[in-house]
């Protein structure tokens, strides 16, 4: 008996997804500097290709824990090709690429006290 089929019945388009590895930046940053980049990210995608209802559910599902993440990506027809959302791509084929820092916290975070 193979592993290979006995998981669930996932379509073949769907991975599940995860939240990116531990991951540094170059240098350590604060929540507020994080928070920048990411609306600075967000703000700046939709010029890079694609749609913006992708972008919009991409941001959505960076956002949201796992579960809700991995409903927002079905529904919206998101293909990932990387399991923690760095790649995915559309129904039509525009590649989606998504930096680890909108995705998860780096190891390197300030912490404010």
């Amino acid at each position: 008996m193979g592993c290979a089929g006995s998981r669930d019945k996932v379509d073949e388009t769907s991975k599940k997804i995860r939240k990116p590895k531990a991951w540094k930046h170059s240098e350590a940053i604060t929540r507020e500097q994080l928070t920048q980049m990411r609306e600075e990210f967000w703000d700046t995608a939709p010029h890079y290709g694609g749609t913006k209802e992708i972008w919009d559910a991409l941001r959505a599902a960076a956002e949201a824990d796992l579960t809700l993440a991995q409903a927002i990506v079905d529904s919206a027809g998101v293909i990932v090709q990387n399991p923690d959302l760095t790649i995915c791509y559309d129904e039509r084929g525009a590649k989606y690429e998504l930096p680890k820092y909108v995705l998860s916290e780096p190891t390197n975070l300030i912490r404010d006290n």
